[in-house]
């Protein structure tokens, strides 16, 4: 989990992601992006009933894709608030296929501070 000022909590700051930002989409995964005024980046991870009715498939795919955030943040452009939507199809995917995924959209964004290499 990250802390408090890392994540996304307010309904207005999602809706002005999803206003304003850029998206990438695949099959698994849609990321949303915009700028945002602090020197950090701050997430935010849906994961809705669409892609299981059960709260523990939910929570395990939050959980994997939490990871995969907290791993990689040192390697994403800062001053930025992303949004991870989950598909229904990441609810048959391995951590690292779902880690590819996020990989995949995050290059297309350009928010990977290798890819502007």
């Amino acid at each position: 989990m990250f802390r408090k000022q890392f994540r996304l909590t307010r309904d207005k700051e999602f809706e002005k992601v999803f206003k304003k930002g850029k998206s990438s989409y695949d099959k698994a995964l849609g990321i949303k992006m915009v700028k945002n005024e602090v020197d950090f980046n701050r997430f935010g991870v849906i994961v809705s009933t669409k892609v299981s009715k059960k709260a523990a498939d939910r929570n395990k795919i939050k959980r994997r894709l939490r990871e995969i955030l907290k791993n990689n943040q040192k390697n994403l452009n800062l001053s930025y608030d992303i949004v991870i939507i989950a598909l229904p199809n990441s609810k048959t995917k391995s951590f690292q296929e779902l880690e590819k995924s996020v990989f995949f959209s995050l290059k297309r964004l350009n928010l990977l501070k290798l890819a502007k290499k």
